[in-house]
């Protein structure tokens, strides 16, 4: 059978505004006995379509106990088909809490509503492998311990809500159970080759469950919808734009890396060569220091001749022998010696 893609929000909007569907599909969530649903004020809302489409309706459900008895708890169900940050989700939960219309009861029986938070994703999150995820919050002592008696609490059931995430792209065509089987119709490997608006269903899987066999006529009349298909092809349009842009945004994030590991590259070679160019120059003074030392190594060897010289020639010519003598045996200039004579006399 070919049905409308519900992960479209005119398709998913369509499903959920029929009393019978929102209650097989959060009964299957919740894994209550759900005997009554309201949509809530405000109930369809999407965010800009400039930024990530999250759309989101807000449902008042009537829950019937194992005992009978029936309470009234509020579901906040929230699709995005993109990765969005959490702040968002954390805004509109935070809408929840300061409704005062979500407030029921009189003077001190007075308290909030419980609230459960239903989250369809159309993406993965980070390395969690199990499809629907349940979160709950548990009231434990000190010691860790869970507490039972004197719950469930209207003021603590007031201050805290749990969670259910579903990962559609993890579902991956198994139904092994009631939950599995109702969110079979979200999952996208049952995606029509050369039309992702259509989702090709095997109506044998819900041949014994009257329930899905509504949702799938529902899904069915939705192909028929001039309306819906319009709307479709309109999500198809604002998302091909999404993902093209993304894909700039990506091609430049790639570019700007590798023009950066350029830059450290070069900047490592600049550096490389620097160092090259200090170890040089530490060669260089070294040398430089080292002809100094020679150079003044040479000059006290030259002092030190100078200094033989005239010894030679002052015990020379006190000796009686004559300038031009001396000048003749120690092979120096007859000036130099004449010189040291007068320096005698």
């Amino acid at each position: 059978m070919i049905v409308a893609n519900p992960v479209y929000d005119i398709v998913f909007k369509y499903l959920m505004e029929d009393e019978r569907i929102a209650r097989t599909i959060l009964s299957a969530l919740l894994k209550q006995n759900i005997v009554k649903v309201e949509v809530r004020p405000h109930e369809y809302t999407n965010s800009q379509r400039d930024k990530v489409s999250i759309f989101r309706i807000d449902f008042g459900a009537t829950v019937r106990d194992d005992d009978d008895h029936e309470h009234l708890i509020l579901i906040e169900l929230q699709k995005t088909w993109l990765e969005t940050e959490t702040l968002r989700f954390r805004q509109y939960l935070g809408v929840q809490y300061q409704n005062p219309q979500n407030v029921v009861g009189k003077g001190r029986d007075k308290h909030a509503l419980p609230l459960v938070a239903v989250y369809l994703l159309g993406h993965k999150v980070g390395d969690i492998e199990e499809p629907v995820l349940y979160v709950k919050h548990q009231p434990l002592d000190y010691n860790g311990n869970l507490v039972s008696k004197g719950l469930p609490n209207a003021f603590v059931d007031s201050l805290t809500h749990d969670s259910i995430i579903v990962q559609i792209p993890r579902l991956n065509g198994v139904i092994n159970n009631r939950l599995y089987k109702v969110l079979s119709i979200f999952d996208q490997t049952y995606q029509c080759p050369d039309n992702q608006q259509m989702l090709e269903l095997e109506d044998q899987l819900y041949d014994d469950d009257a329930d899905m066999q509504y949702i799938l006529h529902r899904l069915l009349m939705a192909t028929a919808d001039a309306h819906i298909r319009q709307d479709m092809n309109v999500e198809d349009e604002y998302y091909s734009i999404i993902e093209k842009h993304d894909t700039e945004i990506m091609m430049m994030s790639k570019e700007i890396a590798e023009k950066t590991q350029q830059i450290d590259e070069q900047a490592q070679q600049l550096d490389q060569q620097a160092q090259q160019l200090d170890q040089q120059a530490q060669q260089l003074d070294q040398q430089a220091q080292q002809l100094d030392q020679q150079a003044q190594q040479i000059a006290e060897q030259a002092q030190q001749m100078d200094n033989m010289r005239r010894q030679s020639v002052v015990a020379l010519l006190k000796a009686g022998q004559s300038p031009s003598t001396v000048a003749n045996i120690l092979g120096i200039s007859p000036s130099f010696v004449q010189d040291i004579a007068k320096e005698m006399d």
